[in-house]
């Protein structure tokens, strides 16, 4: 954090109003004395009135001058332009003086590249030292480089390692520094705008290299099923959060089915989620399941996890190949919704709910056998979908208010994709804007 600036030095505390140059004492009857070779002060130049960007509502931008010998700079107060507006200059003669100047409010930085970096005695090995030095003690600012004019290809090489740009002594004057000044600062502002762009770039495609893993394409080659998916993040989240599902079907003709949700929301559980998933199919394409499956995937969450508090919910289900039944096993995930010709939709049953992976070693997940019938939808979800809220008085959709919802939309006509939209978007609505968890639905629709 960056330290007040002392009382001595005189700065102005209004920014607003025309900056004057306060001797050192006036106005503060308790200033001390400036310490002996710590020469400070706090002067002001005008700038141009086209500052551009967003300095240029403010009344003052704030130059940093760092150098050893503040009485030879060439930046003088008497150098004005014709805008009125003043460019307000802190000056220090070290490094150390620097930091304690360095505020908030200062947007640019002009170094004396001669200045001996901190702990060397001057011909230092690293003639970029000192700049160096300072790039690290204030990465958000713009800087600008004062070299002699003889000494041109430092100033480049300067420029190279991270200064906006660099300035000949010799040829420094007023509207020149005004100019590399404002130029500075936008650069820098650009630099910055362009940087955060460049990550937005490598979030999006790490969105999309982790959705890729999270919401795969199933394997279903050969199955008489439909298959519909719907996958909405929550706003919380600038990346994917852990939901995930698959589907896949073994040279037996049985339809394996899961979903699954990692607790906890960003890369490290997205990439644990991606793991659990491939793993499933892999264990599944093998011919694991039931108890033996989910016993298996719970080894991979402990071997995986970055932190012993992380687990996993999962439901997981394979449909015979005459495709008239179920096997269901639910590890610590709600019970998947069931829509046949002539009932209303319901739950399948959810007695034999094991805990969730990773939360007991040794834990045992019941299968639990289904009758599905000639005709039937099933559908899987995760707690986003339940977990909304449904009014002013906060309380939760929940299951109950979920089967209404369906049993409502499907009374409209509505089946596959169509369903999984409407579901997913009156949560949304009922919830006021934006859900805080992840939402993913599975549909899985077999007809006559």
């Amino acid at each position: 954090m960056p330290v007040p600036v002392p009382r001595q030095r005189a700065i102005p505390a209004a920014e607003s109003g025309p900056a004057q140059t306060v001797p050192h004492g006036v106005g503060d009857p308790t200033a001390a004395p400036a310490p002996s070779g710590e020469a400070t002060k706090d002067t002001t130049v005008e700038n141009d009135s086209r500052t551009a960007g967003h300095h240029a509502h403010s009344a003052h931008l704030t130059l940093l001058l760092i150098e050893d010998d503040p009485g030879g700079s060439p930046i003088v107060p008497e150098l004005l332009d014709s805008s009125g507006k003043p460019i307000r200059i802190r000056t220090a003669r070290n490094l150390t003086e620097a930091g304690r100047l360095l505020t908030d409010d200062v947007h640019c930085i002009l170094l004396d590249l001669a200045l001996p970096a901190p702990g060397r005695a001057g011909g230092a090995a690293d003639e970029l030292a000192v700049l160096k030095h300072v790039l690290e003690l204030a990465p958000r600012h713009a800087v600008l480089a004062l070299t002699a004019s003889g000494d041109a290809e430092r100033g480049s090489e300067a420029v190279r390692v991270g200064a906006q740009d660099y300035l000949l002594r010799e040829e420094l004057d007023g509207p020149l520094l005004s100019r590399a000044i404002r130029y500075a600062v936008e650069r820098k502002r650009s630099d910055t705008a362009e940087r955060r762009l460049a990550e937005g770039k490598l979030r999006a495609q790490e969105n999309r290299r982790l959705e890729r893993g999270l919401l795969p394409t199933p394997l279903l080659d050969g199955s008489t099923l439909r298959f519909a998916a719907r996958y909405r993040p929550g706003r919380s989240r600038a990346l994917l959060g852990g939901d995930f599902y698959d589907a896949v079907r073994t040279p037996d003709g049985t339809v394996h089915a899961m979903i699954g949700d990692v607790c906890g929301h960003g890369p490290d559980e997205a990439a644990l989620g991606v793991e659990l998933r491939i793993a499933w199919r892999a264990l599944t394409l093998a011919g694991l399941c039931g108890d033996e499956l989910l016993n298996t995937l719970q080894q991979v969450l402990e071997h995986e996890r970055a932190d012993d508090e992380i687990f996993a919910t999962l439901c997981t289900v394979d449909i015979a190949p005459d495709g008239r039944r179920a096997g269901l096993c639910l590890a610590g995930h709600p019970s998947p919704l069931v829509i046949t010709p002539g009932r209303p939709a319901r739950l399948l049953p959810y007695d034999n709910n094991g805990p969730a992976l990773g939360l007991l070693p040794g834990a045992r997940w019941p299968r639990t056998q289904v009758e599905l019938g000639a005709e039937w939808s099933l559908m899987l979800y995760t707690d986003g979908l339940i977990e909304g809220r449904t009014g002013t008085d906060g309380e939760r959709l929940g299951q109950d208010g979920m089967l209404e919802m369906v049993r409502r939309q499907l009374d409209q006509g509505l089946r596959g994709e169509e369903l999984l939209r409407a579901a997913v978007n009156e949560v949304r609505e009922l919830n006021g804007g934006e859900l805080t968890d992840d939402v993913a639905v599975v549909l899985l629709d077999r007809e006559p």
